[in-house]
């Protein structure tokens, strides 16, 4: 019996119809109650880009993503205890910061930020993953005391 639960599972051939690539990933993995979130970026489910050029959409998108994966993982975004943030050009870092920050205001993550050289998809300008914890009954009622 499996210990974890794979969320929204692809093939790299679809995602990266460009490259010679053919690995079975997917895009969440729930393990006992912690939800492991793999980057996301300026595109939605459907593959298409949001936001050509503009960091602050595309992280506004990649959020958007973010939030949807934690909650059919049975979690949210208050939940989210870690995140990492890569951009690919150092002046991207106040749009991207100020977006994430917008979605996630009040929660108190650990952070960590990368500037990369570039990305999977050269019109990517950003990418967040993130790992947060599904809490239990007994821990929400501990935290409203």
């Amino acid at each position: 019996m499996p210990t974890h639960t794979r969320i929204r599972m692809f093939n790299t051939q679809e995602t990266y119809p460009n490259q010679a690539l053919d690995n079975d990933l997917c895009q969440a993995v729930k393990a006992g109650n912690t939800v492991y979130v793999r980057g996301q970026v300026g595109t939605d489910f459907e593959g298409r880009l949001v936001g050509l050029g503009d960091p602050r959409a595309q992280a506004e998108q990649a959020m958007k993503n973010v939030k949807q994966l934690l909650e059919e993982a049975g979690s949210d975004l208050s939940h989210i205890v870690k995140t990492t943030t890569y951009i690919t050009d150092p002046r991207f870092r106040e749009p991207v910061y100020r977006e994430v920050g917008d979605w996630l205001k009040g929660v108190f993550p650990i952070s960590t930020g990368l500037v990369v050289a570039g990305l999977a998809q050269p019109e990517w300008l950003m990418e967040i993953d993130v790992i947060a914890v599904i809490p239990n009954a007994s821990d929400e009622e501990e935290n409203r005391s």
